[in-house]
């Protein structure tokens, strides 16, 4: 047997995940998915249109927040839900340690359609994938620093565990409403709370 690589053990743990069932989920996204609001709460809107105490984002598009989050937290979309993984969960480790373009919830310019978004997710993706394959076996085990907060001190093998758990809760939760908007559109219809014009 040759010599084990925690490295390629962690990518393969997250890539057979990806390419066998999340990735192939999200094929053929439409925008009256990615915008759907099956209850009021908290979307990814045209600047200007959002009610949220927190708009953020550069661009023509805006993502809901509160800071602090408000208990119980509002319901999401698949377009917020999309944000959040593109931008908390990879763009801003990406900057943190691979060396990405700098990113916030406040200074991201967020998808205005559904094809946008999942070109902006595959990119951040493989940046975190070769992030992750450039640490080596050696830079698994170093602390992962100050901008982990909390956490500076665990090793970036913690990081890339939990950053995989991230992706597989959140894109789950993505699949979860695209299976529910099938089922509740099968007829063509609309039903209460669907947000007008998507």
């Amino acid at each position: 047997m040759g010599v084990l690589s925690w490295n390629r053990l962690l990518r393969e743990q997250l890539t057979a995940h990806w390419e066998g069932q999340l990735r192939p989920r999200l094929d053929g996204l439409t925008d009256r998915e990615y915008f759907w609001e099956p209850a009021p709460g908290w979307n990814v809107r045209p600047r200007g249109t959002g009610t949220a105490p927190v708009q953020g984002g550069s661009g023509a598009m805006t993502i809901d927040f509160a800071f602090p989050e408000p208990v119980p937290p509002p319901l999401t979309t698949i377009a917020w839900r999309l944000g959040h993984v593109i931008v908390g969960v990879l763009a801003v480790r990406n900057a943190t340690h691979f060396g990405g373009a700098p990113a916030s919830y406040e200074s991201f310019a967020y998808a205005a359609n559904a094809q946008e978004a999942l070109a902006q997710l595959d990119a951040q993706y493989a940046t975190w994938l070769a992030g992750v394959e450039s640490l080596g076996e050696e830079g698994l085990a170093r602390p992962c620093g100050p901008e982990e907060g909390p956490y500076a001190e665990q090793p970036m093998a913690a990081l890339v565990l939990h950053i995989s758990r991230e992706l597989v809760h959140h894109l789950a939760e993505v699949c979860l409403l695209r299976d529910l908007h099938e089922h509740l559109h099968r007829d063509g219809g609309s039903r209460p709370h669907e947000e007008k014009g998507h």
